[in-house]
């Protein structure tokens, strides 16, 4: 039995899990944790395993992710939680929903994927080279977050939430950020999509090149009944960029009864 994933939590009432991307943790959540927590809900952020207190796992595949995740979610003791995730956190939710679609009440699919392609493809072995490379030059994890964040973000990004995103990215370790990379290249979902029946907001960033608006628009067309937004001036790192404007969708999206989101 692995060992439950390390979270933040703040507030009361119905419960908001989130996940993390690649290049994250529960910090990365910060200010949905306090805007959530202060419009009546339980905001928790997890850090994934291998990610700030929380063990890594063996193997680290999304299949291990997902069963840390329901783990989690059973030791919050709540009938269902409303699943946020970003990025690889969205493949993750993805997988848990898959699996355990008893543990949602609601799902919130940000900057993400339904699938990253052919694991045993060229493009995969380049993007994870390519993501690699600084480390393997010998530069620090610090070192490639201040080349990496600035890349990832759209011309009308809040600048302290750019600069949370790079202290984020800062810490993760530098072979676990090697495993999830090399677990990432494997995920999809893309058959998965039309099992999803719980009311699902898919939120893209205009400017987002790792999950392009064009892809999770086509998600959303696979997902019935659901919801797509596309945010205006930001890239991959919604929640961070626009924190306003994402909370406000993300309220907004709660408020509304279940009965019209079908």
């Amino acid at each position: 039995m692995t060992s439950t994933p390390n979270f933040t939590t703040l507030g009361g009432g119905p419960t908001v899990l989130m996940l993390h991307g690649i290049g994250g943790g529960h910090l990365a959540f910060a200010p949905q944790v306090e805007t959530f927590a202060t419009s009546g809900y339980r905001a928790v952020a997890w850090d994934m395993p291998g990610y700030g207190h929380s063990a890594p796992i063996e193997p680290y595949t999304f299949k291990g992710l997902a069963q840390s995740c329901i783990q989690l979610i059973e030791s919050l003791k709540c009938p269902q939680v409303i699943l946020l995730g970003h990025s690889m956190g969205g493949m993750v939710a993805q997988e848990v929903v898959a699996r355990r679609p008893d543990l949602v009440s609601r799902l919130i699919l940000c900057g993400t994927l339904p699938a990253f392609g052919d694991p045993d493809g060229e493009a995969q072995r380049a993007f994870i080279a390519q993501r690699t490379a600084p480390l393997d030059a010998g530069k620090s994890m610090a070192e490639l977050a201040q080349t990496l964040v600035p890349q990832m973000v759209g011309p009308g990004s809040l600048p302290e939430g750019v600069r949370l995103a790079t202290i984020c990215m800062s810490q993760v370790p530098a072979a676990t950020y090697r495993r999830a990379l090399e677990c990432i290249v494997t995920f999809d979902r893309r058959r998965s999509l039309a099992d999803i029946h719980v009311p699902t907001l898919l939120i893209a960033g205009e400017h987002d090149r790792n999950a392009p608006p064009e892809v999770m628009k086509k998600m959303a067309q696979g997902i019935a009944g659901s919801t797509y937004i596309e945010m205006k001036g930001v890239g991959h790192l919604q929640n961070l960029e626009a924190p306003d404007d994402f909370d406000g969708m993300v309220l907004n999206f709660l408020a509304l009864p279940e009965r019209l989101l079908h």
